[in-house]
């Protein structure tokens, strides 16, 4: 399983009708920070398969949904659950387990 390419076509069906916790890179391809934690979110995508959506928004391609919510620095990690509400907000690179944490929070039977 692999991140999820999100565009503005498809957002609305992958995030917010989504029925598990979706979590959604905002990145861009010249940003260096974003490049280091891409394959930590493709990995997450492989180990949450199943009980959580992990998905790529590319800022440049989809400038209207990153300012919608509110995204000025990138990388922004943004948490969606609860009906698909905002959860949670990390800006910049992070390490792999601070992502885990944040998605077992959501994902816990």
């Amino acid at each position: 399983m692999t991140a999820i390419k999100l565009t503005g076509n498809n957002f609305n069906d992958e995030v917010m009708q989504s029925d598990k916790p979706v979590l959604v890179d905002f990145y861009a391809d010249w940003c260096a920070p974003c490049k280091l934690i891409a394959p930590v979110i493709e990995e997450l995508a492989h180990e949450y398969a199943g009980k959580a959506k992990i998905c790529k928004l590319n800022v440049d391609n989809a400038t209207n949904i990153a300012s919608q919510f509110g995204v000025m620095g990138i990388p922004t990690i943004i948490l969606f659950s609860n009906k698909q509400q905002e959860v949670e907000r990390v800006v910049g690179a992070v390490s792999k387990q601070h992502f885990v944490e944040l998605l077992d929070k959501y994902t816990a039977e």
